[in-house]
């Protein structure tokens, strides 16, 4: 269980370059169904590996002046209290559950990736928010109180399952702040880095973080983001995101155990696989043929 990780970490990071998005929904149903990590300790190394991970893309945001600091303090205020407080319900969970527990946060964990594929397909769809113009925002008072409540629910979320960061904020300011799409992502991983550092932190205190395995997570995705933000042939973003909403929400029906789930998820994600490949394969014949007219043009 060591290559088999930093190769997932390796995935995570070149989605997470190509797309914009966070990894973290993807990963934490990926050590809990291909590595038999218990929902707890999958949620916790996720967490404190995303802290980690995020902090490079918060980090250049910054430096590209593409984050919006006062909406960061407010939804950090109300996300990192409550974040802890989904820490310790977690953990409080399994004391008081015991051999129980796994079952109960694996339903907790997958009913937030419902919600997380829900909001990811939103996320892909929905553009009123976004807005050409780079005007400073200046925030009012129901702004801020948004922003507060935001990061209350997401922060609660977040500490609970680690599902969230990379969705729930992104699409509510989407909906309601008039920013721009780059300020709105690099708002959104700078937030979620330092929301992550605090449940990430927790977390650790509390013992539900594999330090080794998160080490070799980190040995593929860090490379594996900077790899991806360079890749200039890649599949068109909307189809990709797509996809990973549609895995979200197979994982959720399947740690949920809906009826039929077993046979469900292969069947779709082999489906969903044979439909970007001819997707790409049509985008790429589209190209070529684009380049040959233009050719003969000349």
């Amino acid at each position: 269980m060591t290559w088999q990780l930093s190769l997932t970490g390796l995935l995570i990071g070149l989605l997470v370059g190509m797309t914009g998005m966070g990894g973290g929904a993807l990963l934490t149903p990926l050590l809990i169904f291909f590595f038999g990590f218990k929902p707890t300790l999958a949620v916790g190394t996720d967490i404190l590996h995303g802290a980690i991970f995020k902090s490079f893309g918060a980090l250049r945001h910054r430096r590209l002046g593409t984050v919006h600091a006062r909406m960061t303090a407010w939804m950090l205020l109300g996300s990192a209290p409550l974040s802890l407080v989904g820490v310790e319900l977690a953990s409080w969970i399994e004391h008081r559950y015991g051999n129980g527990v796994e079952s109960l946060s694996a339903k907790v964990i997958g009913a937030a990736l419902i919600l997380g594929g829900l909001g990811l397909f939103a996320k892909t769809f929905v553009r009123r928010g976004i807005q050409s113009s780079d005007a400073p925002l200046v925030l009012d008072r129901r702004q801020r109180l948004i922003a507060l409540a935001l990061g209350m629910g997401g922060g609660f979320i977040v500490g609970l399952t680690s599902v969230g960061s990379g969705t729930f904020f992104a699409l509510v300011m989407l909906l309601v702040f008039p920013l721009t799409a780059v300020k709105i992502v690099g708002t959104d991983i700078f937030h979620a880095s330092a929301l992550l550092w605090v449940a990430g932190i927790s977390h650790l205190l509390h013992g539900n973080v594999d330090v080794r395995a998160m080490g070799w997570l980190l040995l593929g995705s860090i490379p594996g983001v900077l790899l991806g933000s360079q890749l200039t042939v890649r599949l068109p973003e909307r189809s990709l995101r797509v996809a990973l909403a549609t895995v979200l929400l197979l994982s959720g029906l399947k740690l949920v155990d809906v009826p039929g789930s077993s046979m469900l998820i292969p069947v779709v994600l082999l489906g969903g696989l044979t439909l970007l490949a001819v997707m790409e394969f049509r985008r790429l014949g589209a190209r070529r043929l684009s380049v040959a007219s233009s050719r003969v043009g000349r």
